[in-house]
């Protein structure tokens, strides 16, 4: 199995921290974040993973290399410039010779890869996204209507539920006929497989998942790192 993860962004809503650093090569405890990534794609079963880098590319390269030392055969794809989420992946287009993942570089979560791989094969289509269930309260009380514009009953600040795309992706070689340089996944290339008839599947989890684009999240998160470790079972 392989996967692209994609490591080129700048991170700039976490500076002053990625001024120096990239964002996937931040510490969390003494490990990178990256680190956090390529360990759950090893539990699922991938053996070769492809970085799509960029932005102070070296620093990821000189400290995992060629990947042997975390059980992975690794490999950069370098992008002069920024390509986008999907663009960043076409270069790589002919080395996708089967069902592949792709997913962000800073992200943590203790989601079962496996089993969203295994969804989507049992699926049949192009794409599979991993989503969030994410409940999230308002700060007021609302009022339901009935069809005659009766107030039909109160709810105090009721939990608005979604699901947050969570940056993993399912793909087959058929998605790169779908993308085009300097594109998005979510503002592009998803509604283009829509518009084009093809269905997208959706694999729900509530397991734990950060998306680590703040400074706030980034600090918060370092205090209690050692519990995450055993939480996301990658210590």
């Amino acid at each position: 199995m392989k996967a692209i993860v994609l490591c080129g962004g700048k991170g700039t809503r976490l500076r002053p921290y990625t001024y120096t650093i990239p964002k996937p090569m931040l510490p969390l405890g003494k490990k990178p974040i990256l680190q956090y990534v390529l360990s759950s794609l090893k539990r699922a079963g991938v053996t070769d993973a492809y970085l799509a880098v960029g932005y102070l590319h070296e620093q990821i390269e000189a400290h995992f290399g060629d990947g042997s030392k975390f059980g992975l055969r690794l490999h950069y794809s370098v992008e002069g410039s920024e390509m986008g989420t999907a663009g960043s992946i076409l270069p790589l287009g002919k080395k996708m010779d089967g069902t592949f993942v792709v997913m962000m570089g800073d992200h943590l979560s203790n989601l079962d890869i496996a089993a969203v791989i295994a969804a989507h094969k049992k699926s049949g289509n192009i794409a599979t996204i991993a989503l969030n269930k994410k409940g999230v309260p308002l700060e007021y009380g609302v009022a339901d209507l009935d069809a005659s514009g009766n107030i039909a009953r109160f709810r105090e600040k009721p939990i608005v539920e979604n699901y947050v795309n969570a940056g993993v992706y399912v793909f087959e070689p058929e998605i790169f006929k779908y993308i085009k340089p300097g594109e998005d996944f979510a503002n592009n290339v998803f509604p283009r497989l829509l518009a084009s008839g093809k269905k997208i599947g959706g694999y729900v989890f509530t397991d734990y998942w950060l998306d680590i684009g703040r400074t706030t999240d980034y600090e918060s998160i370092n205090q209690y790192i050692s519990v995450i470790d055993l939480a996301l079972g990658l210590k």
